[in-house]
């Protein structure tokens, strides 16, 4: 059993500012770094090196009030904030930049926003890219930040082409999450005809563009493109931070979390941690679950058909590191740190 440690952050490099086009933040060219006003971390308020992450204490509509925008609502998938800012505030420090390939609504570039980051992110579909900037722009008024925020519309399968080359192993941490099958959050409204699930898909479910809307292997495939991508503008020592979690087709659950170990190391990356954010809240004896209506319906289900199935507790969060030397590059098919055993099943709360 080998127990994560607290990584510390490479070693001091440039950090070259985010070049501003359309979709910035601030509108107007970034300030130098001396000029820059930084939002720094306590070090009371820095999270503890442990390998579970309690990150659902308050409500994801707590964690969102007066951060995000109500249309941010509608997405299907989104990242719990405190589960990007664990990540940000464990792995970085203030004034390093942060980028999210896949950013959503924006939670990751958000909340390192809030803790006095520089972020950069890259999402497909275009109704996101403009919630993503209303974020940014609220992340702006509230925090009376200068620091950079730029969101870019584009595929990150194409990463290298969409951000700009002096942005070059300068990222400090990657936070993202792949598309993870059919289970989506999604919205419930209720009335006469009764109990209506919307918002609970990926925009066109035809675009085949989307990797939400493709199959596994191909899913895969693409992921492992984006991290290769990412590994590009990571500097060395960076960190990858992607959550994750298995999910059920036809009753079997389907071991997500594996297969996107294989796509960091193809991707040239080194597994380093796998910890769990827990989607539960922890209380003095038990964890109390949080999950949507939808998954409680289809857990009851199951249960009455004889399946003893349990409501999904946690995402697994797998830490990538980029190699500081070739030598480490040419190993980066061992993997540097063993897993423990009971991180591999799914936390369960009744």
């Amino acid at each position: 059993m080998t127990y994560p440690h607290r990584h510390p952050t490479a070693d001091h490099v440039e950090k070259k500012g985010i070049p501003v086009h359309e979709h910035t933040s601030t509108g107007h060219r970034t300030p130098p770094a001396s000029h820059r006003r930084i939002t720094v971390t306590p070090p009371e308020q820095q999270p503890p090196a442990v390998s579970v992450w309690a990150t659902a204490q308050t409500s994801p509509a707590t964690q969102r009030k007066d951060r995000y925008s109500p249309d941010s609502t509608a997405h299907p998938a989104k990242m719990l904030p405190a589960v990007a800012a664990h990540a940000i505030a464990h792995y970085t420090q203030p004034g390093d930049l942060v980028l999210d390939p896949m950013c959503g609504i924006g939670t990751t570039l958000v909340e390192a926003l809030h803790l006095g980051r520089r972020a950069i992110g890259v999402e497909y579909e275009p109704h996101w890219v403009t919630v993503t900037q209303t974020n940014l722009d609220l992340a702006h008024h509230t925090n009376a930040t200068t620091i950079a925020g730029r969101v870019v519309h584009g595929d990150a399968r194409q990463l290298s082409t969409l951000l700009p080359a002096d942005l070059h192993g300068q990222v400090a941490l990657v936070v993202t999450s792949p598309p993870y099958g059919p289970s989506t959050h999604g919205q419930v409204s209720t009335g006469t005809a009764g109990v209506h699930k919307h918002h609970h898909r990926y925009g066109n479910t035809l675009d085949r563009g989307n990797l939400a809307n493709i199959g596994h292997h191909r899913l895969l495939a693409g992921f492992t493109r984006i991290l290769t991508h990412t590994a590009v503008f990571l500097r060395p020592g960076g960190h990858v931070a992607v959550t994750l979690r298995p999910w059920r087709e036809h009753a079997e659950l389907i071991d997500l979390p594996s297969h996107i170990l294989t796509c960091g190391r193809q991707a040239g990356l080194i597994p380093t941690e796998r910890c769990v954010a827990l989607l539960a809240r922890i209380a003095e004896n038990d964890l109390v679950a949080r999950g949507s209506f939808f998954q409680r319906d289809f857990i009851r289900k199951q249960r009455n058909n004889g399946l003893p199935l349990h409501l999904i507790a946690h995402e697994d969060v797998l830490i990538f590191t980029k190699p500081t030397t070739s030598k480490a590059t040419a190993e980066k098919g061992t993997p540097q740190l063993q897993f423990r055993d009971s991180v591999h099943a799914p936390l369960a709360a009744a």
